[in-house]
C-alpha cells in the first residue's frame, strides 16, 4: 500500500483494474485506491502476471502493507518461488509469491486469518465499532467465509445484527471475535441522538460507499452542525461581460490554448474583492480568528465519485489567462484522477461554479476551515430595468455563505458588493 501523502497512514482497495492470472506491463495501472482526500490508479513495478490478490476490493490496510503478488511471465503458477525476483522496499506490490510464513504475516495485514478465533480486516472492524455491531453473530460471504465490509453493511441496513458487550469491544478492536457467551445487548442510543438510518428493501441496491463519499458525508455533516451559516444572494448584470466574452473567446482559446469560461473571471473578481475584504480571507481558530496571508482559491469539481475541491495557490498573482490554464489543468486531473494531497489542502476560500448545471441560486456548505464559499449561477437573460426603461440583460447571481463566527453580514455583503462590482465593470 503506497503513501500518498505525508499524513496518510492507510489506504482502502477502491477497485482491482487486474485479476488474478492476466499479464501486467511495467507501470500499467494495477488497482486503485482511495484515501479520505483522494482516488488514485496505483501502476504495477513490476511486469509480470498477477498471483494471489491479498487485500479485497473495500478494505482499508496500513501504508506498506502487501496488496497482491506478481510473478514473471512464464511461471507455472502465480506461487511462484519467492527466489523468483525480490519486491521493492518501495513498492506496494510484491514481486513474487512470498513464502507461508511471510504469506501469513502479510494476509494478518489484509485478509482475516484464523488465530484463536475469526481476525476481521480493519475495514470490518471500523465499520463495528462504528455501529457497535457485534461480529461473532455474523455469517461471511468472503473467501472462507471471512465477514466482508459489504456483510457489515447488509447487517446493518437489515437490522439484524446484535451489540457488542465492552469485552466483544475490547476484542474486535484487536481484530479477534470474542467469545458468544460474552457479547450482551449495549444499551440502546438516546432516541434524541439516534441517527435515522434508512433500510433497504428486497428490490433496492445496496451502493458502496468510497472513501470519498464517506468523507463528504463526514465532514458536510461536521460543517453543517459545527459552523454557524449564514448566506446571501447578489445579482450581477453580466451583459457587458457577456458581450466581452463572445468576442474574446476564439482569439482566446487560439492564443492560450483554454477555453475562455466565466469561472477564472470569477474567481480574478473574488482575489480583488479579498484584497478589499482581506478578513473574509480566514479561518475560525477556536479562540482566535486566523487572517490567511496567501489566497489560495479552492475551485469546486464535480466528479464521478463525488466533489473535489482542488486548490489554486497564489490565485491573486495569476493573470486571467494563468487562472484558466491552472483550473483548466486542475479539471483534467480531477477528471482523470490524477490530483495529488498538494492539490487539495491549504485552500483559503471556495469557488463553486453550480450555474454550469443551470442553477440560479444555492446555499453552500462551508468547507472547513475555511470561513467562506461562493456559488456563480447560470448567467440568464431577464427583464432588467436600465435609465428607468426595461431591457434584457443577462444575469449572474451570486450566492455567499460565510461562517459567522468569523464574519458578520456587514462584511460579507461589502465583499459580495465588490464582486459584483467587478463583473459588472468587465472589461476593464
Amino acid at each position: 500500500m503506497p503513501q500518498l501523502g505525508e499524513t496518510v497512514t492507510e489506504g482502502t482497495v477502491g477497485r482491482w483494474l487486474k485479476k488474478t492470472g492476466e499479464a501486467i506491463a511495467k507501470y500499467e495501472p494495477l488497482l486503485e485506491v482511495e484515501t479520505d482526500k483522494v482516488a488514485s490508479e496505483i501502476p504495477s513495478p513490476f511486469a509480470g502476471i498477477v498471483g494471489e490478490i491479498l487485500v479485497q476490493e473495500g478494505d482499508t490496510v496500513p501504508v506498506g502493507a502487501t496488496v497482491c503478488e506478481i510473478v514473471e511471465a512464464g511461471s507455472s503458477a502465480p506461487a511462484a518461488s519467492s527466489s523468483t525476483a525480490k519486491p521493492s522496499s518501495e513498492s506496494p506490490v510484491a514481486a513474487a509469491a512470498p513464502s507461508a510464513g511471510a504469506a501469513g504475516k502479510e494476509r494478518s495485514n489484509a485478509a482475516p486469518a484464523q488465530a484463536n478465533g475469526v481476525r476481521y480486516s480493519p475495514a470490518v472492524r471500523k465499520l463495528a465499532r462504528e455501529h457497535q455491531l457485534d461480529l461473532g453473530g455474523l455469517a461471511g460471504t468472503g473467501r472462507a467465509g471471512r465477514i466482508t465490509a459489504r456483510d457489515v453493511v447488509k447487517a446493518v441496513e437489515s437490522g439484524v445484527a446484535t451489540k457488542f458487550s465492552p469485552a466483544a469491544q475490547v476484542a474486535q478492536a484487536s481484530g479477534a471475535s470474542a467469545a458468544p457467551s460474552q457479547a450482551r445487548p449495549a444499551p440502546a442510543p438516546s432516541p434524541a441522538h439516534a441517527p435515522v438510518l434508512a433500510h433497504a428493501g428486497d428490490d433496492d441496491t445496496i451502493i458502496r460507499l468510497s472513501t470519498m463519499r464517506k468523507t463528504i458525508a463526514e465532514r458536510m455533516t461536521q460543517a453543517a452542525t459545527t459552523i454557524p451559516h449564514a448566506w446571501c444572494m447578489m445579482e450581477a448584470d453580466v451583459t457587458e461581460l457577456s458581450r466581452w466574452r463572445d468576442r474574446e473567446k476564439a482569439a482566446f482559446k487560439a492564443r492560450e490554448g483554454v477555453n475562455l469560461t466565466y469561472l477564472p473571471i470569477v474567481v480574478q473578481a473574488v482575489c480583488r474583492a479579498l484584497k478589499e475584504n482581506p478578513l473574509v480571507n480566514s479561518a475560525w481558530g477556536g479562540d482566535h480568528v486566523i487572517q490567511r496571508k496567501h489566497i489560495n482559491v479552492g475551485i469546486a469539481i464535480d466528479v464521478e465519485e463525488g466533489l473535489v475541491v482542488p486548490v489554486v495557490r497564489d490565485a491573486d498573482r495569476l493573470s486571467l489567462a494563468g487562472l484558466a490554464q491552472s483550473i483548466s489543468e486542475l479539471v483534467d486531473k480531477a477528471r482523470r484522477r490524477r490530483l495529488t494531497m498538494p492539490d487539495l489542502t491549504d485552500g483559503t476560500i471556495t469557488v463553486d461554479n453550480t450555474g454550469a448545471l443551470g442553477n440560479v441560486a444555492s446555499v453552500p456548505i462551508i468547507n472547513p476551515p475555511q470561513a467562506a464559499i461562493i456559488t456563480m449561477e447560470a448567467v440568464v437573460k431577464r427583464p432588467w430595468v436600465v435609465n428607468d426603461a426595461i431591457a434584457i440583460r443577462s444575469i449572474m447571481n451570486l450566492c455567499l455563505c460565510l461562517d459567522h463566527r468569523v464574519l458578520d453580514g456587514a462584511v460579507a455583503s461589502r465583499f459580495l458588493g465588490s464582486v459584483k462590482k467587478t463583473l459588472e465593470s468587465y472589461p476593464q
